[in-house]
């Protein structure tokens, strides 16, 4: 929720992530056929991988960013890809990409513009062109450009040869021929062999920029142990693309960014996407509540990790349950929570609509659920691939009758993590369903996490009910489910089996206090006012503001546009602009200060992936003049087009 001050130079150094790395110390190495090589040093380097969907471009970019890591580098990842599983070859549809962004320093975003694009195909090349700026650096795989391959998007005359990319440093390179011949020995047959050019283009790039090599041969070889013929062709092939880089006379110069020593506070750190960093912290929350965690899930992009991540995890007691569809899925959920269970549900936007009748019955049993919603555009089946943050008046309002949800949003993969503790903090002490809303950015893009100490996380463990809890006015004692915590309001949570703890259960409203079916007028006013006041009455921590320099005019973010808010706040600053800068976890219920702090300021902005929803949700709350700054493109904001958004705002 806090966004820290940086200093002027973290600010210098995010200021222009959109540009042209900046080459600093120079010196030259020797190269294997005796002759020298110049080294240059960059701060950063932003990289994209483009080919068809069946290239692998997401296996490419994931070894890429793991040696990365690996050597301490900060990064940012954005994986782009097409719904279909196998879309069509050699068409603009059917492009697939990954982009890296690393850096010697504290990054926050993927970056606006690739300085490097390894085009796989023409196909490739048109659809990622219009992004690469003037002096960009393309590797191009030469053997693709066919005349029917460049024909099929549109290339009338090859580009290599037309001059149409004479502002750009072109490698062109037979990434294929070069593949097949170094696997010649392997007894593959030519497409067999073909398959491996990812990995060729990946030992080039590793090379460009002295990645480590060891994890990226282990992972191969772990990958395909069941194929050795397979794991050692794909090493050669790794290897070939290394070798090819030093010792060719076309690529001259190559490239270091040293490890972020001083972005990252002491600790063991790791890659992970927010879908991973979301499963180890639905993991982590139920062992901290000592409870069995149960994940009624039915698969859809971009969810369906989740399910497979927490699959592999019944030694720390989590059950999954893979679905006939959406509604059975959340119905096991709950149920698993009536037995005394964390239960979760994940899915996205389109199954969200499916699960709201169930939604409304956990609100009226009470009882804790985590409803994850990995936002993608829409409506309906829409852009299953692409990312937006349109459910959030879905999440808030999208159920029938007064049916209050907490709602809790990430702002960056790693802090997925985070964001599901806290909301399964929430569902276990007021005995609630909780929203708990990512999106496909977050989700598939990845950062350095830095691995919490387990005893800095919170005690959730909760009390069972195990006896009565009312005295009739005979004396006798009697169970009453609907009896509530004064501080909470949250009802006690009764094991099924518990002797003299029988109630009812079921959709139908309920008596205050006993439980029993009631029809009564009143007591339905009670008690949907008194689920609307648990919701509001839950404790989350205020909002905090980094505004140093007491500006007019605040940004308003919430979810994944923290990362390029924040870049964009950083480059206005460094302008002399003054902004402020505020960022909601929690939006329902919002925090107790928010609508203090918008009176603060004579100019409020809120840039969302959506229409305007929490800019609506805000006007209505606090009566502010809030603007908003929307996009739903199915791609994050730039940071460079957000500063000049809000720079905008500032002068108007």
């Amino acid at each position: 929720m806090t966004s820290q001050v940086s200093s002027p130079a973290e600010q210098a150094d995010e200021a222009d992530e959109a540009n042209e790395a900046v080459v600093g110390e120079q010196r030259s190495a020797p190269a294997t056929n005796g002759a020298e090589k110049e080294v240059r040093r960059l701060d950063r380097v932003i990289i994209r991988f483009a080919g068809d969907s069946g290239d692998g471009m997401q296996l490419t970019g994931d070894r890429f960013t793991s040696e990365t890591a690996s050597f301490g580098n900060d990064l940012s990842t954005l994986p782009n890809f097409p719904a279909e599983i196998r879309a069509p070859a050699g068409t603009l549809p059917g492009v697939s990409s990954f982009q890296l962004h690393f850096a010697d320093h504290d990054i926050l975003t993927p970056g606006d513009a690739p300085n490097v694009l390894v085009a796989m195909n023409p196909a490739a090349l048109k659809a990622n062109i219009g992004d690469v700026p003037r002096g960009g650096e393309i590797i191009v795989n030469t053997d693709e450009f066919a005349k029917r391959a460049m024909a099929k998007v549109g290339y009338a005359t090859s580009p290599l040869e037309d001059g149409s990319l004479a502002g750009y440093r072109v490698h062109p390179v037979p990434l294929t021929t070069l593949t097949v011949e170094a696997l010649k020995d392997f007894g593959l047959s030519r497409k067999e062999a073909e398959r491996s050019k990812n990995m060729f283009a990946l030992g080039l790039l590793s090379w460009m920029y002295h990645r480590p090599t060891e994890g990226t041969e282990t992972f191969l070889r772990t990958k395909f142990a069941k194929k050795p013929q397979i794991a050692e062709a794909n090493v050669a092939a790794f290897r070939a693309g290394w070798n090819f880089g030093e010792t060719t006379e076309d690529f001259a110069v190559s490239y270091e960014v040293a490890p972020a020593t001083k972005a990252f506070p002491t600790g063991t750190y790791r890659n992970i996407s927010g879908n991973l960093a979301l499963s180890y912290g639905l993991i982590a929350a139920a062992r901290q509540a000592d409870l069995p965690l149960y994940l009624g899930s039915y698969p859809i992009t971009p969810a369906s990790d989740i399910l497979h991540e927490l699959s592999k995890h019944k030694n720390f007691g989590v059950r999954t349950f893979q679905a006939e569809d959406e509604i059975a899925g959340i119905g096991a959920a709950l149920g698993a929570a009536f037995g005394g269970a964390l239960g979760v549900t994940t899915t996205s936007g389109p199954g969200v609509a499916l699960k709201s009748e169930t939604i409304g019955l956990a609100v009226s049993l009470e009882l804790p659920l985590l409803i994850v919603d990995i936002q993608r555009g829409g409506p309906s089946t829409g852009l299953p691939t692409k990312t937006e943050q349109a459910d959030l008046l879905q999440a808030m309002y999208g159920r029938n009758g007064e049916a209050p949800v907490p709602i809790v949003a990430p702002k960056t993969p790693a802090d997925c993590f985070d964001a599901a503790v806290e909301a399964a903090r929430i569902a276990l002490t007021y005995r609630t369903p909780v929203f708990l809303l990512s999106d496909g950015y977050l989700a598939n893009g990845s950062e350095p996490w830095r691995i919490p100490d387990v005893d800095t996380l919170p005690d959730l463990s909760v009390r069972f009910a195990t006896g009565p809890n009312h005295a009739l006015d005979d004396g006798t004692e009697v169970f009453w489910p609907y009896k509530r915590d004064p501080e909470t309001l949250a009802r006690p949570w009764a094991l099924p089996g518990t002797p003299g703890l029988e109630h009812r259960i079921g959709g139908i409203e309920k008596q205050d206090g006993t439980g029993n079916i009631s029809y009564d007028p009143a007591n339905h006013e009670l008690m949907v006012r008194t689920r609307q006041a648990k919701v509001d009455g839950i404790d989350v921590p205020d909002l905090e503001v980094d505004d140093p320099d007491g500006a007019k005019t605040l940004v308003l973010g919430w979810g994944s546009t923290y990362g390029p808010i924040t870049a964009a706040v950083r480059r206005l600053r460094l302008a002399g602009r003054p902004i402020a800068q505020a960022h909601l976890r929690h939006l329902n219920p919002f925090p107790k200060n928010l609508g203090e702090i918008l009176k603060r300021y004579e100019k409020v902005v809120v840039p969302e992936m959506n229409l305007g929803q929490l800019a609506s949700l805000v006007r209505a709350r606090y009566l502010v003049d809030a603007r908003s700054h929307t996009q739903v493109n199915g791609m994050p904001f730039k940071a460079e087009q957000l500063a000049a958004a809000l720079k905008e705002a500032i002068d108007d």
